[in-house]
């Protein structure tokens, strides 16, 4: 099913596409065109390149690169003139194509009027306001002819920075500080070729609308971002240094830890994730043990199909069982998990605008970092970022909760840039995989499972397409539909077929409507579901946090948790957010286990605080208040 696991903060920190929105609100002029409501309804385009992927960036020789893009214009305007399309987010894509390309053609005004659209259909303030800061401030120095462009850029992006309200923006205006910050081309082409040139090849230079697009909107990166990158930081920085003011952490408040001596009772409680480093909570008496397992003999004591699952079980990248509940990636990739986790902490210091030796040390090594070298580098941070995933995350569900006892699920993922080919086989094992999982957690008496992964449709055919699989585009569209039918309809009957499990899962990253986009599983509705987005330590939503299904939001900006070997980091994403959740979920149960699923879900969501935003609601979850009403019920 193409699972990939949720961070949010260490590779969206080395992705070069342009940002874009969401929402769902559908254009005008929509009643006499055909309606498009899923993704995998938009026509299919594909373009003949014949030219290496860096090549298109060659300075004076640019044809390739404005063949295609003149190509891919054609094509965005024809769909946006022919199709309603009921999706802000695919919109908002369709008119930075525009844009770019209008960029890259010279037509200054053109890009601020597709700027000046997309921002109209941004349903998120602080991501409306910050939009294309760089782009605007380029185009306006063209328009006016300014002599000394540099100078001219740097009091146009000073004026638009100056005048945006620093409460609603500065965790956008910290994120785009430390991406300016390390930006390099060798970076960017490096990034790009890595992830594209190999599929080019297996395709014959047959590439779809996706990469083709991906391929024009980084050339604004390479032409205007990565030059102007140290006048964005200085700028940003100086904005953020006359602003700095802390959040107000809305968060320890809400707060309810259990002590060890309530009355309650143990639940158990499962992270299905990447694995988990459960050495760090022996001593914390919060693993769940299979009483039925010897450990470490080699033998499934118990013969339910798992060998030593003392505190849960495993799977590979290939869906085979296997013993350990965290990957060794030191046996399996030979890599040194406390050399990337300085990585992951340089990562994360830059992008929350904090000075520290990691920090520093990483800007110096993506600095001086060749080209051919940035594949090996990012899919390290790939693979740290998989391995800490499912620890960091079990940290998050256990905190404060003595009575929680951890189960532990483990999937591998794939940190490669180039993904697994997709086949019905492979899809037919995952769901095996799926079914497994359900049945040990029904039969270990699991009552909440907490999922921060997901995955879509098109990830599977773009799959199918970087290993030219599937045949011509339309026997490609419809393989791509057969083999996520396959997972889709397992994991719908895992949570169906599971109703005394509470399952949740985190909304997504992607900044994008679910529903439209067929994402997996936070689109599903469920008696027995939640899907969790993200907002920060203030409770402002997060800039990344995904929409059309969100049933309650929780902090997962800058959340601090364990990793595997005991150190803390900070990590960002819906994944964080989501075992915020299962913290609640798993403090409720142990206070009142007789407590069923709706009863659970109920009082999940009346102790919620609303919060106002432009377009919509949103609910908070507040873990003290949701105590309080079940401790209040009790006491009639």
């Amino acid at each position: 099913m193409n699972l990939f696991p949720l961070p949010g903060c260490l590779m969206a920190a080395l992705l070069f596409s342009l940002p874009l929105a969401n929402a769902s609100t559908p254009p005008a002029n929509t009643d006499a065109r055909p309606i498009i409501e899923r993704k995998d309804d938009l026509p299919r385009h594909h373009y003949q390149l014949d030219v290496p992927v860096v090549a298109l960036y060659a300075p004076g020789n640019r044809k390739a690169l404005l063949t295609l893009a003149r190509a891919l214009a054609i094509d965005t305007e024809a769909d946006l003139a022919k199709y309603d399309i009921r999706d802000d987010n695919t919109v908002q894509d369709y008119y930075a194509i525009l844009g770019t390309v209008a960029m890259l053609e010279s037509r200054w005004q053109d890009y601020l009027d597709f700027l000046a659209q997309r921002r109209e259909l941004e349903s998120k303030e602080a991501n409306r306001l910050t939009m294309g800061l760089i782009g605007e401030a380029v185009a306006r120095v063209k328009l006016s002819g300014a002599e000394d462009e540099a100078a001219a850029l740097k009091a146009e992006l000073t004026r638009s920075v100056q005048s945006l309200p620093y409460k609603t923006v500065q965790d956008n205006v910290k994120g785009a500080k430390g991406s300016a910050e390390i930006m390099t081309l060798a970076l960017v082409l490096g990034s790009l070729e890595s992830r594209y040139q190999t599929a080019i090849d297996n395709t014959q230079g047959k590439i779809s609308h996706d990469i083709a697009s991906a391929l024009v909107g980084s050339a604004f990166t390479v032409d205007h971002y990565i030059p102007n990158a140290p006048i964005a930081a200085e700028v940003y920085s100086s904005y953020i240094a006359a602003n700095e003011v802390e959040k107000e952490d809305i968060w320890e408040a809400r707060k309810y830890d259990l002590a060890a001596d309530t009355q309650a009772s143990d639940v158990v409680v499962a992270v299905w994730d990447s694995g988990v480093d459960v050495s760090l909570f022996k001593t914390s008496g919060q693993l769940w043990t299979n009483r039925d397992e010897i450990a470490d003999n080699a033998i499934d004591d118990d013969g339910n199909g798992f060998v030593d699952d003392l505190h849960g079980f495993a799977y590979d990248v290939n869906s085979n069982i296997v013993p350990e509940l965290l990957q060794p990636i030191e046996q399996d990739y030979d890599a040194d998990p406390k050399k990337l986790q300085v990585h992951a902490k340089g990562m994360d210091d830059i992008y929350a605008n904090i000075d520290s030796p990691e920090a520093a040390n990483l800007r110096q090594l993506i600095a001086g970092l060749p080209q051919e070298e940035v594949e090996g580098f990012l899919e390290s941070i790939s693979l740290y970022s998989g391995y800490a995933h499912g620890t960091h995350v079990a940290g998050i569900a256990l905190e404060g909760n003595p009575f929680a006892r951890l189960l532990v699920a483990r999937m591998t993922y794939n940190h490669k840039h180039m993904p697994i080919k997709p086949t019905v086989e492979r899809a037919q094992k995952d769901a095996q995989m799926f079914h497994a999982a359900a049945r040990y957690f029904r039969e270990q008496g699991v009552r909440a499972v907490n999922m921060s992964w997901g995955g879509s449709l098109r990830s599977i055919e773009s799959a199918l397409e970087a290993h030219n699989a599937g045949g011509t585009a339309e026997e490609r569209k419809a393989l791509a539909r057969k083999i996520y039918a396959i997972g889709d309809a397992a994991l719908r009957e895992v949570i169906a077929g599971s109703p005394e499990i509470l399952f949740i899962t985190s909304a997504g990253n992607s900044d994008n409507d679910v529903k439209f986009d067929e994402f997996y599983p936070s689109s599903y509705e469920y008696s027995n579901l939640l899907s969790v987005g993200a907002v920060d330590i203030a409770g402002d939503e997060t800039s990344f946090t995904s929409l059309g299904k969100v049933d309650i939001y929780a902090n997962g900006h800058e959340v601090e948790s364990y990793v595997p070997g005991g150190d803390r980091l900070r990590f960002s994403g819906t994944s964080m957010s989501s075992p915020q959740v299962l913290n609640l979920a798993s403090k409720l149960l142990a206070l009142a286990p007789e407590l069923s699923v709706k009863e659970l879900i109920g009082l999940i969501l009346e102790g919620t605080d609303e919060k106002q935003l432009d377009a919509r609601t949103i609910k908070l979850m507040n873990t003290r208040a949701s105590i309080a009403l079940l401790l209040n019920r009790e006491s009639v």
